[in-house]
């Protein structure tokens, strides 16, 4: 559904986008993420049509989106960051008109408003005003207005922004809805979201792709996996030496604790798991234990130690 090969976008001598290459296979939900500055809107903005590169290429279904851009946009609905609406018309009369400038026939515009008016939950706001409307609202008005034309992909840049968790809910039960008949790029900081949601990710970080997978895969491979915690009754100093002494045990970080106790924070080999030789090791010694777990690592893991600067 998309295809991306060396897209570059620069200003001036600042380049946003750095010579980046990715592909979106129909049917896929896939997360874009990466912090402030990384290039995620610039590429949003580039794919959809608003923003030429500097170089590259890429294709939505198959349509060249620079040399074939009108055919491109009629197969993406795009809900950008800050949705554009306009405050002063009602929502279906905002629907209609925004059907109409996407070259709905008249038969089609009223089909297919009704529709999205339905999936999107508006049917009791849709003859309000839009000002009228919550911010949760107001972002399901711009995801309709998205979908209108019934396009194959959806491009969603923040669309749970400013928005209260039970919004968020709501948004994300939306999305995993359109899910089944589009493909969703969606970009977004709420990396539990996309843990939930998507079926892969892509990080993008100083305007180049750091990762691109599952993720599974990625929690996998990061640091963190191999991460564990136990609390020992024993002098810090014997059991560090005895825990550093074990067998794919990388590195030991003691933390005294109250009445004696001290906190373990112990790096591993991520594909391995040493929670049974520390077991072991404390009945060795006689160490009273109270808690032994290993972190399991989430995707949170793996944008911080692939986007920190330290």
């Amino acid at each position: 559904m998309i295809e991306v090969q060396n897209l570059t976008k620069r200003y001036a001598r600042h380049e946003a986008v750095r010579d980046i290459s990715f592909s979106v296979a129909r049917g896929e939900i896939v997360g874009f993420l990466g912090p402030n500055g990384a290039g995620k809107t610039t590429t949003l903005r580039m794919l959809t049509g608003y923003l030429p590169p500097t170089s590259g290429t890429a294709r939505i279904a198959g349509f060249d989106i620079f040399r074939q851009s009108i055919e491109a946009r009629r197969k993406i609905g795009y809900m950008p960051e800050n949705v554009p609406l306009y405050g002063d018309m009602r929502v279906r009369e905002y629907l209609n008109f925004r059907a109409q400038l996407k070259g709905l026939s008249g038969g089609d515009t009223r089909r297919r408003v009704g529709d999205v008016l339905e999936t999107c939950g508006l049917q009791a706001v849709r003859r309000k005003m839009i000002k009228t409307l919550s911010k949760g609202f107001r972002q399901r008005v711009g995801l309709a207005d998205a979908l209108v034309h019934d396009p194959e992909l959806l491009i969603l840049d923040e669309p749970t922004n400013g928005l209260d968790p039970n919004q968020i809910r709501q948004i994300r039960e939306l999305i995993r809805r359109l899910a089944e008949s589009h493909t969703v790029l969606i970009s977004t900081h709420i990396l539990h979201e996309v843990e939930m949601t998507c079926n892969r990710v892509i990080i993008i970080d100083g305007g180049k792709i750091k990762a691109s997978d599952t993720p599974a895969n990625l929690t996998s491979q990061m640091r963190a996996a191999g991460r564990i915690q136990v609390e020992l009754h024993a002098d810090p100093e014997v059991a560090a030496g005895a825990l550093k002494r074990l067998e794919y045990v990388k590195k030991v970080v003691p933390e005294t604790l109250e009445d004696a106790w001290t906190r373990f924070t112990i790096w591993v080999d991520s594909d391995t798991d040493a929670r049974e030789q520390i077991a072991r090791l404390a009945m060795q010694y006689g160490w009273p234990l109270r808690s032994l777990f290993r972190h399991v690592a989430t995707l949170e893991d793996v944008f911080v130690e692939l986007t920190r600067k330290d």
